[in-house]
């Protein structure tokens, strides 16, 4: 999602890993979530789905390219069996392009438009351009939600001290962050999203907050929106801190949940990232990490059994592709993937050639969770 989102290309860092600096750094704060009881469902996700990130691509090997985006959404229907596509990132064409291909296959869109380290008018001017395709999407028979954004406090300029991510993540690494003025700030800026979001979108309106730092008003929106990256060895733990996120009586959507593919990787909640030192040229795995892809699709499958449980309202797995994170099975140190959340991994025709081409291949929490999408929708059919 980087078409001016320069946050997620400097040194190569995902935006996963950027998701993960309010967890860093320790900080915590109340989160308030919602199900609906007209929306939630006794048993089941009524919408299940995948996040699918464009943008501008670190190299120009890895850039957004609608012919693999057309692959890609056809795969997410037909073989990982998902009902819904999270199409999120920069760039309006490139949003609107992936929309419309979602929507034409008869998928559910959730339309979450990522402009950041730009000034605040320019995004939302860019989520006012989206959303109201998103609209014209509606109106045209489309299913559709809209998603005025993700972590305005990372992403947003102006909340937090720091011209760019790397910069405000230096600054809550350190602690010179005013928090008071900072959440005000927050406060602002998400009803100023939720305002332009309503003036052009008609349906559902969400926000995706992070757990540990956002507590925005969820009267502003009809949906409730949770990046969700805990972890815990009991399931009734799960369930015990999701129903927190009940009390606004609306639906709950987990925006993203996911892990990595190494031994240890879903205890590190949303710091999976973290194994790599991008100050090296190429980028390098620290420490000795056991690359295991069973790992990631026990994680992955708990959870989507455990929202299924709850009748939430979506779920969507973060995320369905890497680009620029290739795996190395010849070359452990350098196997980027290992440090990824996504359900595919990325071959290179020629690993350590920038400019070469590459494919994706399914992992095992690719194929959990294809598993479980397929025998949902199955049982759905019998009802």
């Amino acid at each position: 999602m980087e078409e001016t989102k320069r946050s997620r290309q400097a040194k190569g860092m995902s935006r996963a890993r950027f998701l993960a600096g309010a967890v860093a750094v320790g900080v915590t704060g109340a989160v308030g979530q919602a199900s609906a009881a007209g929306e939630r469902h006794t048993r089941g996700l009524r919408r299940r789905g995948i996040v699918y990130t464009v943008g501008a691509g670190e190299t120009p090997g890895t850039a957004w390219s609608a012919r693999r985006m057309r692959h890609d959404i056809r795969a997410i229907r037909d073989d990982l069996h998902a009902d819904t596509v999270d199409v999120t990132g920069d760039g309006v064409e490139r949003l609107t392009r992936t929309a419309a291909e979602a929507a034409e296959r008869g998928l559910h869109v959730w339309l979450q438009p990522t402009l950041g380290d730009a000034p605040q008018r320019d995004i939302l001017e860019h989520l006012a351009e989206t959303g109201r395709f998103a609209e014209r999407l509606r109106r045209q028979g489309a299913s559709v939600d809209l998603s005025v954004g993700c972590e305005f406090w990372l992403f947003v300029p102006g909340i937090l001290p720091g011209e760019t991510v790397l910069e405000r993540i230096r600054h809550l690494q350190n602690g010179t962050v005013d928090w008071p003025r900072t959440l005000r700030r927050l406060a602002e800026f998400t009803a100023k999203a939720a305002r332009t979001g309503r003036s052009v979108f008609k349906g559902n309106l969400s926000y995706a907050a992070a757990q540990s730092i956002d507590d925005p008003d969820w009267s502003l929106f009809d949906i409730v929106g949770i990046d969700y990256y805990s972890y815990y060895e009991k399931r009734s733990e799960y369930v015990r801190e999701l129903k927190q996120y009940l009390r606004w009586g609306k639906p709950l959507a987990i925006t993203e949940f996911g892990t990595c593919a190494y031994v240890g990787a879903p205890e590190t909640g949303g710091m999976g990232w973290d194994i790599v030192d991008y100050d090296k040229n190429p980028p390098e795995i620290k420490g000795d990490p056991v690359r295991s892809e069973r790992v990631q699709a026990g994680y992955v499958g708990g959870l989507v059994d455990v929202f299924a449980s709850m009748g939430l309202y979506a779920a969507m797995a973060f995320e369905f592709i890497s680009a620029d994170a290739p795996h190395r099975p010849d070359a452990p140190r350098l196997d980027l993937d290992m440090a990824s959340y996504a359900l595919t991994k990325v071959i290179k025709d020629r690993p350590d050639d920038p400019a070469s081409g590459w494919h994706w291949e399914p992992k095992e929490a690719f194929h959990a969770l294809a598993h479980r999408y397929a025998r949902a929708c199955q049982a759905g059919q019998r009802q």
